[in-house]
């Protein structure tokens, strides 16, 4: 008798004593933190401090040299490729095809998905994205901030559980920026899971639920409901390390 496939949805997401090296270098180095439904997780320090190789652990694409992550009460290493429907990515590269319009492009991943009406799916995210008349466009026509609006749809189609952003404000003009806490916000209270990482505190503050602070690979303190996060944030990078 087989005991029953574990479910793949989760209401947390926890990141337990975490490390990855790469040879001798440690780009993480025992970090530990948990991300919920409904809250909006910043992962911060400077260049080399491991938060783009934590989101690439988080989205399931490179596993930890030590240490345990676990969506629910499934760990990483045991999950089936099936979690990564439950996850949405956006980072450096958008994963757009500029020889396609938007709505190609959102329809394409939409069927990717497996979502039953990829039209309609296309046709909301553009909605969502303030795109709609702009659907059968190319992208490759487009500004930077309006091929994020559509890469940010791109990874959020599926209505994935968590979601991992990396500098999403990167290169954005005023409104794309204001657009995109919007929307940030409001896959928080629908009960989504986000973790971003960003250089950019004024934006990020008053944004955030907790601020995880990296330094080295390492986590030096982690805040909950920051305020002030520039003060904070250099405060932080003063500290010892946790690990």
């Amino acid at each position: 008798m087989t005991s029953a496939a574990p479910s793949l949805d989760f209401d947390r997401v926890t990141v337990d004593d975490v490390s990855r090296h790469f040879g001798r270098r440690r780009a993480v180095s025992r970090v530990s933190f948990a991300a919920a439904r409904g809250a909006i997780i910043g992962l911060l320090g400077p260049n080399g401090a491991g938060k783009s190789t934590l989101l690439t652990m988080l989205a399931t694409l490179l596993r930890p040299s030590s240490g345990t992550i676990r969506y629910g009460t499934l760990q990483a290493v045991n999950a089936p490729p099936a979690l990564r429907a439950r996850i949405g990515v956006l980072g450096h590269d958008l994963f757009l095809y500029p020889e396609l319009t938007a709505r190609e492009n959102l329809k394409f991943f939409a069927a990717l998905y497996g979502l039953r009406d990829a039209d309609s799916a296309a046709r909301a995210a553009l909605e969502r994205a303030g795109l709609a008349d702009r659907g059968n466009d190319l992208v490759a026509g487009f500004s930077r901030g309006m091929r994020q609006r559509v890469a940010l749809e791109r990874a959020l189609i599926h209505e994935p559980r968590l979601v991992l952003l990396d500098e999403p404000f990167t290169g954005l003009d005023e409104a794309s920026t204001s657009a995109l806490i919007t929307r940030l916000r409001s896959l928080r209270d629908s009960g989504a899971a986000i973790v971003l990482a960003t250089h950019d505190l004024d934006l990020a503050d008053g944004l955030l639920d907790e601020a995880v602070f990296l330094r080295e690979g390492r986590m030096v303190q982690l805040l909950s409901r920051p305020e002030g996060l520039r003060s904070a944030y250099r405060n932080a990078m003063t500290r010892p390390s946790q690990s």
